[in-house]
């Protein structure tokens, strides 16, 4: 090989390299803007209730993955490309003057997102309720998740007024105005005590939409006992599984997803915690589970009902169990209409009070 043909050859790779570097950057160029107008970015929405009652109570822990603050969009600087990439937002459940006391917190100048963030207490709960604090975009002028990469002019807080657990009480107002004063602290903001509601005020609230929503409250249990042989807890696994169930993130639970990407799931069944934890599953031993409907969190247009009685149906064939209530009654379908008779009227008190089953703001409420 002469030097011309070896120094040509050099000079083709180093163009080649240098073609495959512009491509490389347009490419990132293209990603960058896409990340920027949410296209191909996953939407992760909080999962405020979980599988069914207690899943759905862990879920809501302000600290857990549905009701934490969510802390995303943290920029990825490309240095060689010259743009700058954000992570897909997170989304945790926006204030809804219906079941927060929201308190608007000023500030004298735009912060930044990190500082917000960083600044936020290691615990969103205030006794039992969890609370949120949000941001207003100073670019596009809509309130957010609090995100880094933004910057926001005004900030808000809101801590929840009544779950499971029960109304707000003044000690958990008390303990969510400690916790928002020593952050607006640290980030420089300020409660205008003329705009902050007044506690005994936001108690009312609380009791009163308790008193509305409790009634409402819905978990629509069958437990399928065995007319013979015990069951080993991999045998239910199997025939659950069958029926599209997948393992619950708690022992000894199946879900039916619903289908809806971050919702809670449609029904739960449900063995005995124990047995599920043994070492040897199938040397254990039970004679029933249980199935269950939380009815708020899932919308009556998927038709859950349906669903749970078909399923229940279906499990009480391929286990040769019978279904009964709490008090070992057998359910025959005689009873299963009346319950979805009574089911429709809860659906329409729930839309009355604008807490329509599935919505953002029942999930949170019934959890």
């Amino acid at each position: 090989m002469t030097l011309a043909t070896a120094l040509a050859g050099f000079g083709l790779l180093v163009l080649a390299l240098l073609a495959l570097q512009l491509w490389w950057g347009t490419r990132r160029r293209q990603r960058g803007l896409n990340a920027d107008n949410g296209l191909g970015a996953e939407r992760q929405d909080p999962t405020m209730g979980g599988e069914g009652g207690a899943e759905a109570g862990a879920a809501a822990d302000g600290d857990a993955a549905a009701n934490a603050q969510a802390v995303a969009g943290l920029a990825a600087d490309s240095s060689d490309a010259g743009v700058t990439l954000r992570a897909p937002l997170r989304r945790a459940p926006r204030l809804d003057a219906l079941i927060d006391a929201i308190v608007p917190l000023a500030l004298e100048s735009p912060i930044s997102g990190e500082l917000a963030l960083a600044c936020l207490p290691p615990s969103r709960r205030a006794g039992s309720k969890p609370f949120y604090i949000e941001g207003l975009d100073a670019e596009s002028g809509t309130w957010e998740v609090l995100s880094a990469g933004r910057r926001y002019g005004e900030l808000q807080a809101g801590v929840q007024l009544a779950s499971r657990s029960g109304p707000l009480n003044e000690i958990e107002y008390s303990e969510f105005m400690q916790r928002l004063e020593a952050y607006a602290e640290a980030v420089g903001a300020s409660i205008d005590g003329s705009n902050a509601p007044d506690m005994l005020e936001v108690v009312a609230r609380a009791r009163e939409l308790d008193g509305l929503a409790g009634p409402l409250d819905a978990q629509l249990t069958v437990t399928l006992r065995t007319n013979g042989v015990t069951w080993s807890v991999s045998y239910v696994q199997q025939v659950a599984a069958r029926l599209g169930f997948v393992p619950g993130a708690v022992p000894g639970r199946l879900v039916l997803p619903s289908g809806e990407e971050g919702a809670p799931a449609m029904l739960v069944l449900a063995v005995d915690a124990q047995a599920a934890l043994a070492e040897d599953p199938q040397a254990s031993a039970i004679r029933d589970c249980t199935l269950t409907l939380d009815v708020p969190q899932t919308p009556a247009g998927k038709e859950p009902f349906p669903a749970w009685q078909l399923a229940a149906r279906q499990l009480a064939d391929e286990l040769d169990a019978t279904l009964g209530d709490d008090e070992g009654q057998p359910i025959g379908l005689h009873a299963f209409a009346a319950i979805g008779q009574e089911l429709d009227g809860l659906y329409a008190r729930l839309d009355g009070l604008d807490l329509p089953a599935g919505s953002a703001a029942a999930r949170r409420l019934f959890s």
